[in-house]
């Protein structure tokens, strides 16, 4: 995209959320160029707001949370998937609960509201930070690095010693329309003993077989089973989506990621922001410095030097 985008007119989604299993409703409103994607918890009197930004994250243990003034918002990378790859980058958000409502555990309910919204183009022009350096992170097995690409590219492998995953490999081109096919149906997933265990302790009240992929130790306990084969890598996909999105600019990059879930993925975050001598900000049409990228159209396009990553 050329310019910067937002939602022509205002939605609201009402669901469950997976940590409380209370009714929580959000309510979408365009903002203004420059805007960027800032949450508005509605806390009994209070009103606090959230930019949707790395510097905010408060917790990643089981999903990305953001918060401010003792106030947070919790399970936000779906939805902010969904807006990265919708390609919106001005977004109000008021909700009245902790969470974001799980919905069907996936993406694909948020971007069918927002494709029957539609995207309102704006008047200033979309910028984008680009990698010029590759950055690598490694934490025990999980390991996630960022190399240089035309594109927003994710390449994911995950290893789980359970025949109903195993090993799972995916490698995309993200565009909405390969997120809207490919990752946005993808459940989130656990294993059965792990919902037990959280349930007993407080959390995933709002948990089921409508909102998660539930595995048992003989197999697959949703009566219709799985979206895609490899829907749990698909799904790692999909956090990875919304998690960078974080950086607060759309990303062109690869992502490599192996075993790697919120926490590694937030640390890779901080660590690319740490790091300006690694990327660059770019607007729409203008070239990368010291590098071989240049961006044009709707994507990065590459000058005759460069060589795809």
């Amino acid at each position: 995209m050329i310019n910067q985008s937002t939602i022509k007119r205002a939605l609201t989604i009402s669901g469950i959320g997976l940590h409380t299993g209370r009714l929580i409703t959000m309510t979408l409103r365009p903002a203004e160029a420059d805007n960027g994607i800032i949450f508005h918890r509605i806390d009994g009197d209070r009103r606090v707001s959230i930019p949707a930004i790395s510097a905010n994250v408060v917790d990643t243990r089981l999903a990305t949370v953001i918060g401010k003034d003792g106030v947070s918002v919790s399970t936000i990378e779906h939805l902010m998937a969904a807006l990265s790859a919708c390609g919106i980058d001005n977004l109000h958000i008021d909700i009245d609960g902790p969470e974001v409502p799980v919905m069907d555990g996936s993406a694909a309910p948020f971007v069918a509201l927002l494709q029957e919204t539609g995207n309102q183009a704006q008047g200033k022009r979309r910028k984008y930070l680009a990698i010029r350096k590759p950055i690598t992170l490694v934490e025990g097995e999980k390991r996630v690095s960022i190399i240089p690409s035309r594109f927003f590219r994710i390449t994911f492998d995950i290893a789980f010693d359970h025949p109903c995953i195993g090993l799972q490999h995916r490698a995309i081109k993200v565009t909405g329309e390969s997120f809207r096919k490919d990752i946005a149906p993808a459940r989130t997933f656990g294993f059965l003993h792990e919902v037990e265990y959280l349930k007993a302790n407080g959390l995933a009240l709002g948990g089921s077989l409508d909102n998660a992929v539930v595995i048992g130790e003989d197999g697959i306990l949703n009566p219709g089973g799985v979206r895609f084969e490899d829907e749990c890598v698909r799904h790692k996909i999909l956090d990875a989506i919304g998690d960078f999105s974080l950086l607060g600019y759309p990303v062109l990059g690869h992502v490599k990621a192996y075993k790697a879930g919120h926490d590694i993925n937030h640390q890779m975050v901080e660590k690319i922001l740490a790091n300006p001598d690694c990327w660059q900000l770019v607007e729409s049409g203008e070239s990368i410095s010291h590098s071989s990228l240049a961006i044009s159209g709707h994507a990065a396009m590459v000058m005759a030097t460069a060589s795809e990553a």
